[in-house]
């Protein structure tokens, strides 16, 4: 089960602090190190098999709240599937990442849903269907439509990116970041009515 992000209390004293923590699965060179590194520091490398796992953080500083990322970049070859589990027990959102020019990646991101979908509830995490490496446009084997179509149908957020072009990175970052928020306020709102409730047949009984 995920553990609840704690909210803090930024400089400035009013808006909250909150940590999460979010996991990139998928296939091996499907590009989660490479969108990691974009995202946190606005360049593009091409990297070597991540072995085990990566962490990367990352500030962002939104009108109602500042969040931390903890980014935790996996391993995605097969080999280290079987501990990879280990690596996303209590997050609070994950990437699932294919590469729209290899249909494998894509099939193997379902595969990586489904572990998921064991170890969450579908209101304790927030997921995202990410097509990545749109810069190989001329050799996508993945249609946006068919991306679009299973993260429609499962409930997942979804958005094609390139980290080389930097096409779109911050944008699924930020979707993720406005969707845990908007989490935060429903699960604020449904405490307070039942919690009085509670009160109030409490005292009854007595």
């Amino acid at each position: 089960m995920a553990q609840k992000a704690m909210p803090g209390t930024s400089l400035d004293g009013i808006r909250p602090t909150y940590i999460y923590k979010v996991v990139l699965l998928g296939s091996t060179s499907v590009g989660k190190s490479s969108l990691a590194y974009r995202y946190v520091k606005n360049d593009f490398k091409e990297s070597l098999p991540t072995v085990g796992c990566s962490f990367f953080t990352q500030m962002l500083n939104l009108e109602s709240a500042t969040i931390k990322f903890e980014i935790w970049d996996t391993a995605g070859q097969e080999k280290y599937q079987s501990v990879c589990h280990l690596y996303y027990r209590g997050a609070h959102a994950a990437l699932l990442v294919y590469d729209i020019a290899n249909k494998e990646t894509f099939n193997r991101a379902q595969l990586w849903l489904r572990d998921l979908e064991k170890e969450f509830l579908p209101d304790e995490i927030v997921i995202a269907l990410v097509g990545n490496k749109t810069d190989l446009a001329a050799e996508r084997e993945v249609a946006t439509e068919e991306g679009e179509e299973f993260a429609r149908t499962k409930g997942l957020l979804f958005m094609e990116t390139s980290a080389k072009s930097n096409h779109q990175v911050n944008d699924i970052f930020m979707a993720i970041a406005q969707e845990l928020l908007r989490q935060e306020q429903e699960k604020a709102s449904a405490l307070s009515p039942r919690g009085w409730s509670t009160v109030d047949l409490g005292e009854s009984r007595g």
